[in-house]
């Protein structure tokens, strides 16, 4: 078979964002586990850009890979560690434990250089594109109500998950 450097380029951004993925559900100490999922969905906005979809790339950039991992962190600076999280933290802190996310990140920053700097694929790419208009009309026309759901099971995950994970020892009230 004789794929195109854009459609190679695309199974590597997704083969990228399934090992990035399979780490985020594997890896046993949370701030690592973020640290895959920021990996995993750059890859993904990857795979949107490589499909002619930049403005949804953009927004899995700002939007996922930017506020709700900020929102993350906050949940996980929240409910504080405990020690069965201490307890999976890295005995050394040297160059090996790094190995994994910087090589992954590498090779998405590879094939974005190589993209923004080849002319051609640009062109293939640009015969598809979305522009943000049409986005906008679908997310605040026929699709608001999903959008509005949306955003009321993040606030109620958080919400819950607050709930879950309070301390109950001071006081003895829930």
């Amino acid at each position: 078979m004789n794929f195109s450097p854009i459609v190679t380029m695309f199974y590597l951004a997704a083969l990228i964002a399934i090992v990035a993925s399979i780490k985020v559900v594997t890896r046993k100490n949370t701030v690592h586990a973020l640290l895959y999922l920021v990996i995993s969905l750059i890859a993904v906005a990857v795979c949107f850009y490589l499909m002619g979809a930049p403005f949804a790339a953009g927004l899995e950039v700002i939007v996922y890979a930017g506020a709700i991992l900020v929102l993350f962190v906050f949940a996980i600076m929240l409910f504080g560690l405990r020690e069965d999280e201490t307890q999976y933290a890295p005995s050394h802190h040297g160059i090996s434990m790094w190995f994994g996310p910087v090589t992954l990140a590498l090779v998405l920053l590879a094939q974005l250089l190589y993209t923004i700097n080849h002319q051609g694929i640009q062109q293939q790419l640009s015969a598809t594109v979305i522009d943000s208009k049409q986005v906008g009309i679908l997310l605040y026309g026929p699709y608001l109500l999903a959008v509005e759901i949306a955003s009321f099971l993040l606030l109620s995950g958080l919400i819950a998950a607050y709930h879950f994970a309070k301390d109950v020892t001071h006081g003895g009230q829930q």
